[in-house]
């Protein structure tokens, strides 16, 4: 078995920035698209906005899943290499995350006047939360992250060992989560569902997938347009225009059960979800390689950037949505002016949090310990910087929203 580490992807940090982009939108928006502006006269694009990005949090599964994969398929799955993989998800991944867990929940119970009040009852309930990732809104990825880390060796382990499994690996991805799906609607009734890894069982199996056989999709996302066959344009000129139809047939049928309270069946909007989420992924990754080819320096630069920040923001991003939320006062909800408040959400959340983590990986020792793994660019250790795709990056951002 190959044991040699595999070439870097500069290009995937572009694709964090994409996914964490996605997951920015979602948040800006989903007050204004679920409960506050229905009878906005902008609340189509508002709605589509809303819909239209929920490709963050399964991108991010997927690109987690293809990094794993990516650097660990070809070496055996040893005493030492399982120990080495779940220390750095320690030290990267569940200690930022117990962390925010305690931040957040303790802010709440502040804000709701309930911090002191009934401590047993408290701890109780923060514990709870901790185990099912909702000590806040967006840290259910991590916990689902959490619990794909706990099956990675085992996944690894049997996809090495069967050609098979990876032949069906889709598919059966796709099985599983779609049984899950069926036995929870008509039997089991959980209603946080998307907190549990299942819910997003095919995305990881692609991104396994596409791993697995990177070699041969490389020559796809690596030649210009004019360079590939006519059989490789014609499946990307498919893939482009299913997930194009997919994306508005998902944003029309929310827009007219939201805004004109028609509701279907639940599981046309698990399906449309599906369908568009991961042809996203696949677009992505296109759009990623891409974006690094022909763009200008200046934007590879900031979207490379941005994706090294991408757990640290994705992290800290709620707080600083929640304190400007707080300054909407008298904000007419039917007039373009909200529509520009809600924009102005996004683009504090992604520049209050970039210049907050940015500043403490620069400046304030230990900062990992809050925001995960230092990026590459920012570590001030030479060997650090060498060439290997940081798989604890593969923490996902990787990582955010259903």
């Amino acid at each position: 078995m190959n044991t040699a580490r595999q070439e870097r992807l500069p290009q995937l940090d572009i694709f964090r920035a994409l996914a964490i982009l996605g997951v920015l939108h979602v948040h800006s928006s989903s007050f204004a698209a679920g409960e506050q502006a229905l009878h906005s006269p902008y609340y189509y694009w508002l709605n589509w906005i809303n819909i239209f990005f929920k490709f963050g949090t399964p991108s991010f599964i997927f690109l987690s899943s293809f990094v794993l994969f990516y650097n660990y398929y070809g070496r055996p799955v040893t005493r030492s290499l399982i120990i080495n993989f779940y220390r750095r998800r320690l030290k990267y991944i569940l200690l930022p995350y117990l962390l925010a867990s305690m931040g957040y929940y303790a802010l709440t119970l502040y804000v709701n006047g309930r911090l002191t009040q009934n401590l047993g009852g408290n701890l109780y309930s923060f514990i709870r939360a901790l185990f099912s990732g909702s000590a806040y809104a967006h840290l259910y990825f991590v916990f689902i992250s959490i619990q794909f880390y706990l099956l990675f060796p085992v996944l690894l382990k049997l996809l090495q060992s069967s050609r098979f499994l990876i032949k069906w690996a889709v598919p059966l991805g796709l099985a599983l989560q779609w049984g899950f799906i069926l036995w929870n609607k008509y039997e089991l009734h959980i209603v946080e569902k998307g907190s549990l890894a299942i819910s997003y069982l095919a995305y990881y199996m692609m991104g396994a997938y596409i791993a697995i056989h990177f070699e041969k999709v490389k020559t796809w996302l690596m030649k210009p347009w004019r360079e590939l066959t006519a059989k490789q344009k014609g499946w990307t000129a498919l893939l482009v225009s299913g997930w194009l139809i997919a994306a508005f047939i998902h944003v029309q049928l929310w827009y007219v059960a939201r805004h004109f309270g028609v509701w279907t069946d639940s599981l046309w909007y698990e399906l449309l979800w599906n369908v568009h989420t991961m042809l996203s992924a696949l677009v992505l990754l296109y759009a990623t390689f891409l974006i690094y080819r022909k763009a200008s320096r200046g934007i590879v630069a900031f979207l490379t950037r941005l994706g090294e920040l991408s757990f640290a923001i994705y992290l800290i991003h709620p707080l600083l949505l929640a304190v400007y939320r707080r300054f909407r006062y008298q904000i007419p909800l039917e007039s373009l002016t909200y529509v520009l408040f809600i924009y102005g959400g996004l683009v504090v959340a992604l520049g209050g949090s970039w210049l907050i983590v940015q500043f403490a990986f620069r400046r304030v020792p230990g900062s990992w310990i809050i925001f995960g793994s230092v990026p590459r660019s920012l570590e001030s250790s030479p060997q650090e910087k060498s060439g290997y795709i940081s798989e604890e990056r593969a923490k996902g951002f990787v990582q955010q929203e259903k």
